[in-house]
């Protein structure tokens, strides 16, 4: 549920459009790193869609590429870093930053989890699915159910945008299924390795308090300029 919830509150956030650019920018440059040519790096290519629709100027959009194939000379070394642990009562949920200054980061993310519970690596991992996830718009009346059986996905749920599917497929699955879709009347918007919790806690369970408390933290934690990717273990 954590991409359906972060796109909710992502339209609440429009003012915070600068943090957003951020982490598109932080995308852009980590797929670049594989190569400046989008037609040859699916990775760079994504990003870019992403980054147009939430629009992105073209300079920003250029100077993110060099910067991350290194065509300026002055490329910046992101490091992959994750963090577990539980939103007050008891959510789990997995954070993935992209940072330039580890040490930084672990500071802030401690700080923001004293409203919850920082795990170690591990203690929360285990009650998540490890797999793919493509959102992907269909084109016409294009149906996601047969899209999901052609293509190879596992499953299939409503997507973070409007009309939009999230394809949910094995981890070693992802390429090809995303390559598979546009076959079956899908356009991919995006695609990544992610989580999806297998035992989530259920928002109708929590009191109206209890779950403005567990939505106040979550967007604490996604709004620092480091995170990348927050998965939640919280459904309808």
């Amino acid at each position: 549920m954590g991409a359906q919830w972060k796109a909710k509150h992502r339209e609440t956030a429009a003012n915070a459009k600068g943090k957003v650019m951020g982490k598109l920018s932080k995308e852009i440059q980590i797929a670049a790193k594989s190569g400046a040519d989008p037609d040859m790096n699916p990775r760079l290519r994504l990003a870019i869609v992403q980054a147009k629709k939430a629009s992105m100027t073209r300079e920003t959009l250029e100077r993110a590429i060099r910067k991350g194939a290194g065509l300026d000379g002055d490329t910046v070394q992101y490091h992959a870093v994750s963090y577990e642990g539980f939103a007050p009562h008891q959510v789990p949920l997995i954070v993935e930053c992209l940072t330039d200054n580890v040490n930084r980061t672990v500071a802030q993310i401690r700080v923001l989890f004293r409203k919850g519970q920082l795990g170690a690596s591990g203690s929360v991992a285990w009650d998540f699915n490890h797999v793919g996830l493509i959102e992907a718009t269909p084109e016409g009346d294009a149906d996601p159910e047969m899209a999901a059986i052609e293509a190879g996905a596992q499953d299939f749920e409503e997507g973070e945008e409007e009309g939009s599917t999230l394809f949910i497929t094995d981890t070693t699955d992802l390429d090809a299924v995303q390559k598979a879709l546009p076959e079956h009347g899908f356009t991919v918007t995006s695609a990544k390795i992610g989580y999806t919790p297998k035992n989530p806690v259920s928002a109708a369970g929590l009191s109206a308090e209890a779950l403005a408390e567990v939505e106040a933290f979550l967007e604490a934690i996604d709004e620092n300029d480091d995170v990348q990717n927050v998965y939640v273990g919280l459904t309808d």
